[in-house]
């Protein structure tokens, strides 16, 4: 194993300066958002919020309106499970506090998607409950019969079902993007870590702006 005095931000800025080949955007694109839920984007409100670019909503919101454009699905994910906490498995074992067990009763804010957020009536919200967002989820599905070559993920957390949902979109053929300002978590290191290890082997981690101009010079 390597060492490096470097940090978690630091080896990933070295590496964004590299040329590493790039995925590239396909033919079809679909963009996946995990898990842009009041848990997680409200900062003020809960404890496990994380945040990262404050401007992250607005960089999402701005990405589905240009993947709409363009025909491809859209997708929000939350997580949530039942009250008992009966259907979150071995998760359930390590974590079972009412902080980390978002229940799906009408008027549970924590598992509410942020209302920052501008969900279409063509847009799809599928429910998930472990960190990828390819896991027991119709999303397989969904993607093979719109014909997606691509998935854009943005969402949180980088370190968790961010990087789950982007190792599985890769293992199951499609070029992965990741735009750095839409993922977030709750501390620099795993966040920039990820980040790294996601732009090494897994996905194109690019700015939004990037994303953004590839996508419009389809349209």
């Amino acid at each position: 194993m390597e060492s490096s005095a470097l940090t978690a931000r630091e080896l990933y800025e070295q590496h964004q300066r590299s040329r590493t080949p790039r995925f590239g955007i396909g033919d079809k694109v679909a963009l996946v958002n995990v898990d842009l839920q009041r848990a997680y984007t409200g900062i003020n409100e809960f404890a496990t919020a994380y945040e990262t670019d404050p401007r992250q909503l607005d960089h999402v919101v701005e990405l589905a309106g240009v993947v709409r454009a363009l025909g491809g699905p859209v997708v929000w994910t939350y997580v949530a499970y039942e009250d008992s906490g009966a259907d979150c498995g071995v998760w359930g074992t390590r974590s079972d506090t009412p902080d980390s067990l978002q229940n799906i009763k009408v008027g549970s804010r924590r598992s509410e998607l942020d209302e920052r957020l501008d969900i279409h009536d063509v847009d799809v919200v599928m429910r998930k409950r472990m960190p990828s967002a390819f896991f027991e989820t119709n999303l397989p599905s969904l993607l093979t019969w719109h014909r997606v070559d691509t998935v854009i993920v943005t969402g949180g957390s980088t370190s968790g079902c961010v990087r789950a949902t982007a190792v599985d979109s890769l293992s199951h053929g499609y070029r992965t993007i990741v735009p750095e300002e839409c993922v977030a978590d709750k501390h620099e290191s795993p966040h920039f870590a990820s980040l790294y290890d996601l732009s090494v082997k897994y996905a194109d981690v690019t700015s939004t702006t990037e994303v953004l101009a590839g996508l419009r010079s389809r349209m």
